[in-house]
């Protein structure tokens, strides 16, 4: 079994990332200081270390010579709350494997894990760990927003391309799934402070009780439990971009705070008199409907103007079935590296069945549902065999969009509603009413419909 050590001096947040890797079958130890590691490592092999940069008797630079004169093939991840890029690459060239910057979800580390496992070392920014995507050290982020090809597809590129250079806030909204965190992660690589971090936030995830802890962060005795200090996510994402996902979950308390923050450009942390300044680009996202949550007064319209700056809607994958196959193409490539799998591609009875499907539950589905099918797959294709039920069933006629033409009597009244929701746009229109130009032209002839 791989055998993994942590070491890490914040012991909330070391005891959640262990319980994490155990779940996924791994052996894990944890310990909460240099002087225990170096004698960990006396006792044992890992395969893997992970170690915080700053402890509380030594550096996680010096854990890492340490285990790489031991033993070169060791992995190592540092991590750090600090996020320095002088640090960053001082540890890339004493052999860390990455560098990653804390807080981070314990999802989010698990492909670097992986990847340090299987030994596919980064350790240039622009060295790619696939043909779709690329790591960089100074921030421990990846890279995998594929564009696409279709026309909405285009036009959130277009967006993302236009406001990444700027340092305007930005608002991303869009379904469950839709990939809006890869989209703030684009606007981030493409943006001049791509070399700093990149700090995502579940809003949703946070205790109430918490919160601005969490964003602000305290000292050490500040209240129970507080027993060392701790950075918070704006100090942590500081010359970088911070992306609060879930944004309309922030109680109304909180809601004040952050405006004051982004105002003034200081925080506070709990427990202290001194202001810290922070220069941070914020970037949030929702599937709620803010202008509305702002209309009940559920959320603060000071704040809602000032994050929504600019904002960009990210399609729905039922949206941009032109896609389809490039986001299952490029899944099935990360789940056969994860998987240690080589499947070459999908038959066409599953390819229909895909295209069939409405995917309500958009790329985070479709991701999911490629990486099972990878898994069970026997053969070089996935065959419909090995679909969920729902997508294997479905059939053009029920999971189409809701226009349905030729099977309904309101026939002039779908075309219209369509080159409506298309903006006359005749290409657009005969796309939502699953038929080709040519067809359409005959039926506005038919029903003698002029744009």
């Amino acid at each position: 079994m791989t055998k993994i050590l942590i070491v890490e001096d914040d012991v909330p947040f070391g005891t959640m990332l262990k319980t994490f890797l155990i779940k996924r079958d791994y052996e894990v130890e944890l310990v909460f200081s240099g002087a225990e590691a170096f004698k960990k490592l006396k006792e044992n092999s890992f395969n893997l270390i992970l170690s915080d940069v700053r402890l509380p008797d030594t550096s996680g630079l010096d854990i890492l010579k340490e285990v790489k004169a031991e033993n070169a093939d060791t992995q190592v991840i540092i991590m750090t709350s600090y996020a320095e890029i002088s640090m960053a690459v001082e540890a890339m060239k004493i052999g860390a494997f990455d560098y990653v910057s804390k807080p981070f979800r314990p999802e989010s580390i698990l492909q670097t894990i992986e990847n340090a496992l299987t030994h596919t070392q980064v350790q240039q920014p622009s060295a790619p760990t696939q043909a779709k995507k690329t790591q960089k050290p100074a921030s421990g982020q990846e890279t995998s927003f594929v564009k696409g090809v279709s026309e909405a597809a285009i036009k959130l590129s277009d967006y993302i391309e236009l406001v990444a250079p700027t340092n305007m806030s930005v608002l991303i909204m869009g379904e469950s799934g839709t990939g809006k965190e890869q989209v703030a992660k684009s606007i981030h690589q493409q943006s001049k402070r791509a070399g700093a971090p990149f700090i995502a936030v579940d809003c949703g995830a946070i205790p109430r009780e918490l919160a601005s802890s969490e964003f602000f962060g305290h000292l050490k005795g500040s209240f129970t439990g507080a027993i060392n200090d701790k950075t918070g996510h704006f100090e942590a994402a500081n010359g970088g971009t911070l992306f609060l996902d879930e944004i309309g979950n922030l109680s109304y308390e909180l809601q004040v705070q952050l405006l004051r923050a982004l105002q003034e450009r200081k925080i506070k942390p709990v427990g202290s008199n001194n202001e810290i300044q922070v220069d941070i680009r914020v970037i949030t996202a929702t599937n709620e409907d803010l202008a509305q949550a702002v209309k009940d007064g559920e959320f603060r319209e000071d704040l809602y103007h000032r994050l929504n700056e600019f904002s960009i809607k990210v399609p729905a994958l039922k949206e941009r079935k032109e896609d389809l196959m490039l986001f299952a193409e490029y899944f099935l490539d990360e789940a056969n590296t994860e998987l240690e799998k080589n499947v070459i591609g999908f038959t066409e009875s599953a390819i229909e069945a895909f295209k069939n499907y409405n995917w309500p539950g958009n790329l985070r589905e479709l991701k999911n549902m490629v990486k099972r099918a990878a898994l069970l797959t026997q053969d070089e294709m996935i065959p419909l065999k090995v679909l969920p039920h729902e997508i294997a069933t479905a059939t053009h006629s029920n999971t189409e969009t809701e226009y349905g033409l030729f099977k309904n009597k309101n026939e002039e009244q779908l075309i219209l509603d369509a080159l409506e929701k298309a903006g006359g746009n005749k290409s657009k229109a005969a796309r939502l009413l699953s038929i080709d130009r040519k067809t359409l032209y005959n039926k506005l002839k038919q029903y003698d419909i002029k744009l």
